[in-house]
């Protein structure tokens, strides 16, 4: 039968991670709590598979707001471990928990008094039982068919070190404002740091006052894209007329042309404010079925009006 091995396959790597889930215990609060409280580097090390995930691992926690790197432990006990400092902690990563390379750096780390936590499938290994603390993987058989190539470890071990890698960003307060300070660049670097007055329309926006009728309003809805903000005398934001507004205005009343605004706006608008994120924008807009925002200040005076279309042109979408 066909696909018989990559459903098998699957199946021990979901299994892998359903073990995963279900031991997470006080050892993994520690875990968070550890990781939290380094005041150096977080050290991920593993090697071959293993130390690709931690490689993986080391960036997750960097762009996530927690200093970390990746040592290879075979370059360790070759020069590099002059890469660690007292202020480290080392996450060292072996399924079997019996590398040779990981087991010659734990000696050191035990002379330097440099903390250790071990993710092992073997809570009787030497690295489990040399480490501060140890979280078991609970993998007891590969995702592969020669039960050889690392497979469900790495994928546990991967879910695993995600799951702390959060846990310890949340605990850090870590949000979307230093998400876009750490992610600069492409596409992504513009989604997190484009505002919404870099997109609005700021000059000459037409905006009414309280006392216009809704003949005022029919050339700056077609002119504006449907959306016309109504504002006091002190320019604040008191309202909004929207094309649909009018629709539904013309449909039940034939002297609709001079009906006023303050009849027919919604007096509690969705607004934009100067300095929010354009994202957060786009997540209103379609949260609400909406089309257009009033940008407005501190003191809710109208500075402009950004549109979904002119979002989803910045890359903002």
């Amino acid at each position: 039968m066909t696909r018989e091995v990559a459903r098998q396959v699957l199946a021990t790597e979901l299994e892998a991670i359903r073990r995963v889930l279900e031991s997470l215990d006080e050892k993994f609060d520690r875990a968070v709590d550890m990781l939290t409280a380094c005041a150096g580097r977080v050290v991920w090390t593993g090697m071959g598979k293993s130390g690709i995930i931690c490689h993986k691992l080391a960036a997750t926690m960097r762009s996530t707001g927690t200093p970390a790197l990746h040592l290879h432990p075979a370059d360790a006990i070759h020069g590099d471990l002059g890469m660690l400092t007292r202020d480290d902690l080392v996450v060292a990563v072996s399924n079997s928990g019996a590398t040779e390379e990981i087991l010659r750096l734990v000696e050191f780390l035990k002379r330097q008094g440099i903390p250790l936590i071990a993710m092992t499938s073997d809570p009787r290994s030497a690295l489990a039982e040399a480490a501060d603390l140890h979280l078991d993987l609970g993998v007891r058989r590969e995702a592969c068919p020669l039960n050889l190539a690392p497979t469900a470890s790495t994928t546990a071990s991967l879910a695993l070190g995600d799951a702390l890698a959060m846990e310890v960003a949340v605990r850090k307060g870590f949000d979307e404002e230093d998400f876009a300070r750490l992610h600069p660049g492409g596409s992504l670097g513009r989604k997190l740091t484009l505002r919404v007055e870099e997109v609005m329309v700021g000059e000459d926006y037409p905006s009414l006052g309280e006392s216009a009728l809704i003949r005022d309003c029919i050339v700056p809805l077609a002119k504006m894209r449907g959306t016309v903000p109504i504002v006091d005398e002190d320019g604040t934001v008191v309202g909004v007329v929207t094309a649909g507004d009018l629709t539904r205005l013309m449909g039940s009343t034939t002297d609709f042309l001079d009906v006023p605004v303050r009849d027919v706006m919604t007096r509690t608008p969705k607004l934009a404010r100067l300095g929010e994120l354009a994202s957060a924008a786009v997540h209103v807009m379609e949260k609400h079925g909406i089309m257009a925002l009033p940008v407005v200040d501190e003191s809710n005076r109208l500075r402009g009006i950004v549109h979904l279309h002119d979002l989803m042109r910045s890359g903002a979408v």
